[in-house]
């Protein structure tokens, strides 16, 4: 079992590269800060609310007040490190088993370095407890990237401004987060921070089979349906159960049958109801109907 006092030198560790952390709560991934709901509006926040990522830190004296109130877990705020954070999942089902019906993100990723003629980029490591791999890479100042959710390639995800990772050290139910490779950080590859930002091509919706504010019974009920799945969803499979019921509505979004915000809303909410975080909720989302709508047959041919 990971001690107070491992944690903390945890946090002391990440800092000490420059990495900004905050207090995950003990054995999870979801953060310890208060959110803006329960934001007291004083100390840092009395000027208004502070989320974790403006309140992650390096300053020692203040990790170490942090972490001397509990067993906490180490969250790295990546946009403020200087990271982009590639995250290559181990793919599971609907009951969070691991599935062999597609490939994991390690597999992804190494088909992607092949299709831009350039060898996996190694670099600092940490394997995950569910199997997967936290790929480090530095990026300027000026740059400015924000999370990705399997846009990049099939279960792989990229954490930047916005995003969060468990820092090595950590340790949930499932297992501890290790260093597998302590190798230096190195730098976002220029062909990979080429394709984080150029953004998708926007897709025209057709014009809209309803008046505004209305749409068809079925889309409604599958939106009701899909998510009442996402709300009760566990964790360990709750962003992947958001992807796919997010993609699901998409081609009634793209047929005119649903608008948009309304499918983007119902989704949100799903999904912090089921422990996610509203920025990992956000960018699901958004990805996920950009794909759908991208990708869906012509209703006729449905």
């Amino acid at each position: 079992m990971t001690t107070p006092s491992q944690l903390l030198n945890a946090a002391l560790t990440a800092a000490a590269r420059g990495w900004y952390v905050h207090p995950l709560r003990p054995g999870a991934k979801g953060s310890a800060l208060h959110g803006e709901r329960a934001c007291p509006r004083a100390g840092e926040c009395a000027d208004g609310h502070m989320k974790w990522e403006q309140r992650s830190t390096t300053n020692p004296a203040r990790i170490r007040r942090a972490w001397s109130a509990g067993a906490f877990n180490v969250g790295i705020a990546t946009g403020p490190s200087g990271l982009v954070v590639v995250d290559l999942d181990v793919p599971k089902d609907q009951k969070g088993k691991d599935s062999s019906d597609a490939p994991d993100g390690a597999t992804s990723f190494a088909a992607l370095c092949e299709r831009a003629g350039q060898p996996i980029p190694l670099t600092h490591t940490v394997r995950t407890p569910s199997g997967g791999l936290h790929l480090y890479y530095a990026v300027a100042p000026e740059v400015r990237l924000f999370n990705t959710a399997r846009t990049v390639a099939p279960n792989v995800d990229t954490r930047a401004w916005g995003g969060n990772i468990v820092a090595a050290g950590s340790t949930t139910p499932q297992g501890d987060y290790e260093v597998i490779n302590g190798a230096p950080v190195a730098g976002l590859p220029s062909w990979l921070l080429f394709q984080l930002q150029t953004p998708s091509s926007p897709v025209a919706a057709p014009a809209p089979l309803l008046i505004p504010g209305q749409a068809t019974r079925r889309a409604t009920a599958a939106l009701e349906r899909e998510a009442a799945a996402v709300r009760g969803t566990s964790e360990g499979g709750r962003n992947n159960r958001l992807l796919a019921g997010a993609r699901a509505l998409g081609r009634f979004v793209a047929w005119g049958e649903i608008t948009r915000d309304v499918v983007e809303e119902a989704f949100q909410a799903a999904g912090e109801a089921a422990g996610l975080s509203a920025t990992e909720c956000r960018t699901t989302i958004r990805s996920a109907l950009d794909w759908s709508i991208r990708t869906c047959r012509p209703r006729e041919a449905a």
